[in-house]
């Protein structure tokens, strides 16, 4: 099983580039794409998932061009794109329904495949409500199941647990651990601790280029000598916002602890702190990070 993205690029109306000559090998696991809003993670997506072809480059599945042969992909995909919808008109289990003959699976195997998916995403007690009535939080888990339907060897999924509350993003990153077999698992979005508590391997994506392909522990021990913690009072705040890249603060009754992203020590006080998944991204994507 081996995914490989060679030279993608690909440009919309106003020369506007959605990726640019990207290339990433993929084998089985779980990868996750982390950038920000506009880095080119959902074209990204839409190509590997035959939607929409690159203006340029192409995509190998296990030796195959999927521009030239989408069905050897499209049979063994299960994607979720950032914008999914759902017919409101339709309760959860007659819309998967739908889905699972859309993907020509039969009634028997389907229908078993369907109650199980219910389950493990909590929805199997509203399974007869119209979906209209369904929170976003819910539809979403609706999502989730109709790209899990045909137990796919190649899962997408974009922003899945935009809209989850956190019990349930807890429950699906668990389910995505968890999937058994051999497959392969492309994983998008912009929460840190989603990626990190499933992905095997992180690709970071800023302006539609590939930033780096690593493990999570190989971006951690990049920032080593790289975070830094003190305290500060509060007017001092806004000013330290406009020079240096802020990970995170924590009010004190006297003051500010500030957790501060730099190559270089910001402050005579400040004090090494151990580096996070979080800290490696921001030092990247930041504007006045080191990926600007």
């Amino acid at each position: 099983m081996k995914l490989i993205i060679e030279n993608v690029s690909k440009v919309y109306k106003g020369s506007v580039w959605g990726l640019k000559d990207f290339n990433m090998e993929l084998n089985a696991g779980v990868v996750g794409l982390l950038g920000p809003n506009g880095a080119g993670k959902s074209t990204l997506m839409r190509i590997l998932a035959t939607i929409t072809r690159p203006t340029k480059g192409r995509v190998i599945w296990n030796g195959k061009d999927t521009a030239k042969h989408p069905n050897d992909l499209r049979k063994i995909l299960g994607y979720l794109p950032q914008d999914f919808d759902v017919y409101p008109n339709l309760n959860a289990t007659e819309f998967l329904e739908y889905m699972a003959a859309i993907k020509g699976l039969d009634k028997i195997t389907s229908g078993k495949r369907i109650e199980e998916l219910l389950q493990v995403l909590n929805i199997f007690d509203n399974r007869k409500q119209p979906l209209s009535g369904y929170s976003g939080g819910m539809k979403q888990r609706v999502g989730i199941a109709q790209a899990l339907l045909n137990d796919p060897k190649f899962l997408i999924v974009d922003e899945p647990t935009a809209g989850l509350d956190p019990e349930e993003r807890v429950r699906f990153r668990s389910l995505l651990s968890e999937l058994p077999g051999e497959r392969m698992v492309i994983l998008s979005s912009h929460i840190v601790s989603d990626v990190e508590a499933t992905a095997m391997d992180i690709a970071l994506i800023k302006k539609g280029e590939l930033v780096f392909k690593k493990t999570p522990g190989d971006m951690i021990e990049m920032m080593s000598g790289k975070v830094w913690e003190f305290e500060i009072q509060s007017d001092e705040l806004q000013a330290l916002k406009e020079k240096f890249i802020i990970s995170s603060t924590f009010r004190r009754k006297d003051g500010i602890v500030v957790r501060i992203v730099s190559d270089d020590k910001p402050s005579q006080n400040a004090s090494l702190a151990a580096p996070k998944l979080e800290d490696a991204y921001l030092y990247y994507v930041s504007p006045n990070g080191r990926g600007a």
